[in-house]
């Protein structure tokens, strides 16, 4: 996309970003969209979950950062994988397999793995299915907590 392009959509976007929150159906979503909502979704979690545990907001971070990246998404995606829905596993599909730039920071497999995880995110919270969201969060976090501490060891 061009520049001049690219700046056109942005101011567009501003401009009609004031109005009342639209009604959205997830099925209807771009899979990086979801993903865009699930990001944010996960990542307020993981920092509601790690607030009590320091005062230093660097060591926050630095844990936020970490639990929140593609690979640490990709290991509980695998790990939460076969409790899903035929729904869910649908959008896990769907955002796997939709197109991006894959980051130097992850290999593809992770980078595709984590964009599902947060497209399922994005999803479950645009549906409202927050007691199945609450779950699925809970357990990725302490997927991910266990894998952070067995790079510790290893």
């Amino acid at each position: 996309m061009r520049f001049e392009t690219y700046k056109k959509m942005r101011d567009h976007a501003l401009a009609v970003c004031d109005g009342p929150l639209p009604d959205v159906d997830p099925h209807l979503i771009n899979p990086i969209e979801l993903a865009y909502i699930g990001d944010a979704v996960f990542s307020l979690y993981v920092r509601k979950r790690l607030l009590p545990v320091s005062g230093h907001v660097q060591v926050l971070h630095d844990l936020a950062a970490r639990m929140v990246s593609a690979v640490m998404q990709a290991k509980a995606m695998d790990g939460i994988e076969p409790q899903l829905t035929e729904a869910e596993a649908v959008v896990v599909r769907r955002g796997r397999n939709t197109k991006s730039t894959v980051p130097k920071s992850a290999t593809v497999r992770e980078y595709r793995q984590g964009t599902a995880f947060e497209a399922l995110m994005g999803w479950l919270y645009l549906t409202g299915e927050t007691a199945r969201l609450e779950i699925l969060m809970k357990a990725s976090f302490t997927l991910i907590q266990q894998a952070m501490m067995n790079e510790k060891r290893g």
